[in-house]
This record gives structure tokens, sequence and C-alpha cells, in this order.
């Protein structure tokens, strides 16, 4: 699978960002789907998650209430809306996609099988 993300940019603290990745192939709404960051010398940090269905969620502690998770599997899409945005949400931002396990692997794994290009997200204080 390949996953392209966009979206990302500058904005000011308290902003709003609504990250894209588009997927390809024909197994989209089979995958768990996922948003992860890395920032300059820290490590990679699980943001968000949705099951194939949309019905389960993972939120990192650090963006919930603020970052809403969704996908399209008409559209072959998966979103990060993220609101509120504070100075630390500053980060490459990536997609990534799992296909053969269910969302609480990926959760506990930290990571799925399939990454793309990150989006570089720039929060200003």
């Amino acid at each position: 699978v390949q996953l392209q993300a966009s979206g990302g940019g500058l904005v000011k603290a308290g902003g709003s960002l609504r990250l894209s990745c588009a997927a390809s192939g024909r197994s989209f709404s089979r995958y768990v789907m996922g948003w992860l960051r890395q920032a300059p010398g820290k490590e990679r940090e699980f943001v968000a998650a949705i099951s194939w269905s949309g019905g389960s969620t993972y939120y990192a502690d650090s963006v919930k209430g603020r970052f809403t998770i969704s996908r399209d599997n008409a559209k072959n899409t998966v979103y990060l809306q993220m609101n509120s945005l504070k100075p630390e949400d500053t980060a490459v931002y990536y997609c990534a996609a799992g296909s053969n396990y269910g969302l609480g692997h990926y959760i506990e794994r930290g990571g799925m099988d399939y990454w793309g290009k990150g989006t570089q997200v720039t929060v200003s204080s």
C-alpha cells in the first residue's frame, strides 16, 4: 500500500490544521489506519488510530480532546483534524496503515505495517 500525507504547514498556537492521507490499493477498507509523529530529538509518538470500520479510535493522552481521526473508505482517505494546536505539537506527522492485526495490536506495538512520507506541522507560539 502507498500512503501520501498532506495538509501540514505553519500555524499559530490555538489554530487548526487538517491532515489528509490518501492510500492506494483495493483493500483500504480493511486497514487499520493511524497517525504518528516525531519531533527532533524525541521518540516517535503514536498520535491516533482508527479501526477499519471507523467504529473504534485511539488517541494519545497528549492530543485527546483536541485531535479527531476519521476515515472515508469510499475515498481511500484518512484524516486528522487538529484543533487548539500547541507548540509541542510541532513534528513531522506520518500516516500509517496496518493490514494484519486489529487496532489494539498496533497501539500496543506503537507502530504499524506501512508508512508514508511525513508532512511537517509547525506550531508557533
